[in-house]
């Protein structure tokens, strides 16, 4: 067996890549926590025992490449609309998700080697960590998704630190729990075996505890207010079809006309649930009268456009909200966009021949940011679309909350996998971060409205047809530690860290 396990282990970086793809487990929708033990472990033990700072960067990169690449295979699903046309690009797409974001894993591994001491490369490597990951929030445009902290969602108790720290304080926490158990392995006494406990142990308790007391202690009481989700399930392929678009139209009407409607102040559809532009289609905005209450409003997605100086056209992703006389109200318009998606990052940049590819991408232009929407004798309200609510601290304007949020989305590109479930994670971690409600309405689903303590309220189930009525808490949203001092806490603190490492690690002897 020792033979085995020490052929094994000369091979480190094909050992961090199976590590990284096997972490997904402990992802949203799966929860395999325990993995983490071993996966986590097992790369602080390899970078540890690296012999050169460029070998500690490939086993970082090894595991990265691993992680993302299968944590984010289901992007590759929307290619698979069109089939034909872009189906190709899968396996490219497994493979770049890899090659870029296997980077920031790679680069605290290789600021962690320089460490003898292993606590300090444990230290530095949780730190290094959410560093990253914090810059993977803003860097060329951000895409923070799967944050490590995201494995705690499976429990609404644990998640309640986020309200203190935000999720990328819960993922310090797991990195400092899920490592642990590598320093018993590392030095195997009794007294490393203690210290690994008490931290896991300790760790958990301290947070499973804080929520379980926080939640015990929010208000319950229901107002007056009623929220209809809309969710027409229609398949992507069919969404923009020419000869569908007046049948999806007058789905969505149907389902908002359904019983009850008189009794309900809000109704909202999904992203881009109106094929129409509305503000410059005065038959179908008449039509859509029949899906607004009498005293109340619909909030739906649409592709608007402005016109330039030059009468050049240019698309908007926005959310349009209308009383029943078929006035627009107030819109938002989505700013922050989907790099290859809704935009081609550094397009003038590319190559001649690969510009006529980039023009089956849509050219959206981006939206001035987020926005508060008032209503007479109605709490006010704050506009999401799509992944904007994936972006920690960057949800609602701070200096003017609103009292509840809408965040419009459309998850039918990914089909049945782990993306539309993990989508909804991320919104529900937003919600706690905040202390902000947040309805979610997408097309094929989950559409579900969340509370301020990141709970689901009520919901409609992935490619389920249907509505729901749902009253918003008396509470809708409230200031939390975190919403007023966002990540600035937990950055410093792991820079802070970092500093530590670096004025100790020459003292450390092993």
């Amino acid at each position: 067996m020792m033979l085995i396990l020490n052929k094994i282990l000369q091979y480190p970086k094909i050992l961090s890549f199976i590590a990284g793809g096997v972490s997904v487990l402990a992802l949203p929708p799966h929860y395999f926590l325990p993995v983490l033990f071993l996966t986590l472990g097992g790369l602080l033990l390899l970078v540890k025992t690296a012999k050169k700072p460029m070998d500690a960067f490939k086993i970082g990169y090894a595991f990265g490449f691993g992680f993302y690449s299968f944590g984010l295979s289901w992007i590759g699903n929307a290619l698979l609309i069109e089939v034909q046309t872009f189906g190709w690009l899968y396996p490219i797409v497994f493979l770049v998700c890899g090659a870029f974001f296997g980077l920031f894993i790679a680069l605290p591994c290789l600021f962690s080697h320089a460490c003898k001491n292993i606590y300090l490369v444990y230290i530095s490597l949780c730190s290094w960590w959410v560093i990253f990951e914090w810059v993977r929030s803003f860097i060329f445009t951000g895409f923070p998704w799967n944050l490590l902290g995201s494995v705690l969602a499976f429990s609404d108790e644990l998640i309640q630190a986020a309200s203190l720290g935000g999720t990328y304080f819960l993922s310090f926490i797991c990195l400092i729990v899920f490592m642990a158990p590598a320093l018993a392995a590392y030095f195997r006494t009794k007294k490393s075996i203690v210290i690994s406990a008490s931290i896991v142990l300790l760790s958990v308790a301290l947070l499973y505890y804080f929520g379980f007391f926080r939640l015990q202690t929010k208000d319950n009481a229901e107002s007056s207010v009623v929220v209809r989700l809309v969710q027409p399930n229609i398949p992507q392929s069919m969404k923009w079809d020419r000869d569908s678009l007046e049948s999806n139209f007058h789905e969505y009407i149907k389902l908002s006309q359904s019983e009850g409607l008189e009794d309900v102040d809000f109704v909202i559809w999904g992203e881009t649930a109106t094929p129409f532009v509305l503000n410059l289609d005065d038959f179908h905005r008449q039509q859509i009268r029949d899906a607004i209450p009498t005293n109340g409003y619909l909030i739906t997605g649409l592709v608007r456009y402005e016109f330039d100086d030059n009468n050049n056209y240019q698309p908007l992703n926005s959310m349009f909200v209308l009383n029943k006389s078929g006035s627009i109200v107030d819109y938002y318009d989505k700013s922050h966009l989907v790099p290859f998606g809704e935009y081609i990052p550094l397009k003038k940049y590319l190559p001649e021949w690969v510009q006529p590819m980039t023009n089956v991408i849509g050219n959206f232009k981006s939206g001035s940011g987020a926005k508060k929407i008032e209503f007479p004798n109605l709490p006010s309200l704050g506009g999401l679309i799509c992944y904007e609510v994936i972006f920690p601290g960057q949800i609602i304007d701070k200096n003017n909350r609103p009292d509840w949020v809408a965040n419009l989305t459309n998850d039918g590109w990914y089909g049945v996998s782990s993306g539309p479930y993990q989508h909804l994670v991320a919104t529900r971690l937003r919600a706690v971060e905040e202390g902000m409600t947040i309805a979610r309405s997408a097309n094929t689903g989950i559409s579900a409205i969340i509370s301020p303590y990141g709970e689901i309220i009520s919901s409609i189930s992935l490619n389920e047809k249907g509505y729901i009525d749902t009253n918003l808490s008396r509470q809708t949203q409230f200031i939390t530690i975190y919403a007023l001092f966002g990540n600035f806490p937990i950055i410093i603190l792991c820079f802070f860290n970092v500093l530590f490492v670096f004025v100790f690690r020459s003292k450390s002897k092993k």
